[in-house]
């Protein structure tokens, strides 16, 4: 059954919780977990596809959009993309639930205190916790 953490974060900018998906990718990354993120919209995956670039000066995260995933990248970002193999991780910024969320072993849900962000997912939190899914939750800065 899918483990899924939630990661809430006392500011209300996205920003915030673009780098914290860029740490929680990191980490990924080095555990070897093909790694898929989830995001709102086509503006959100270029934003975060722009800032793993720049994210960490020493190392490299390959990643790439979903929709041009030619090499078997170990890390996929989208928002309209239903990762069909490798389903390791994933990360959702969309104020949505991803439909595919069951296929993967961890899920990690981030908010921030964007009352729209932080009330969509209190909703995502009883449901998951309704279904009996294992839920961690943890209070960020």
């Amino acid at each position: 059954m899918t483990s899924i953490r939630f990661y809430v974060l006392k500011s209300n900018q996205l920003q915030a919780r673009l780098l914290l998906a860029c740490k929680l990718i990191e980490k990924a990354y080095t555990l070897k977990l093909h790694t898929y993120i989830h995001t709102e919209n086509a503006a959100m995956s270029l934003q975060l596809d722009d800032l793993l670039w720049t994210y960490n000066d020493f190392t490299f995260i390959p990643h790439e959009l979903a929709h041009t995933n030619k090499n078997n990248t170990p890390v996929l970002i989208g928002h309209d993309f239903e990762p069909l193999e490798q389903c390791d991780y994933l990360i959702n910024l969309s104020p949505s639930m991803p439909d595919f969320f069951a296929r993967f072993e961890r899920f990690a849900e981030i908010l921030d205190q964007d009352e729209t962000i932080l009330r969509a997912g209190r909703k995502r939190y009883q449901f998951y916790r309704d279904r009996g899914y294992t839920l961690d939750y943890h209070q960020l800065g």
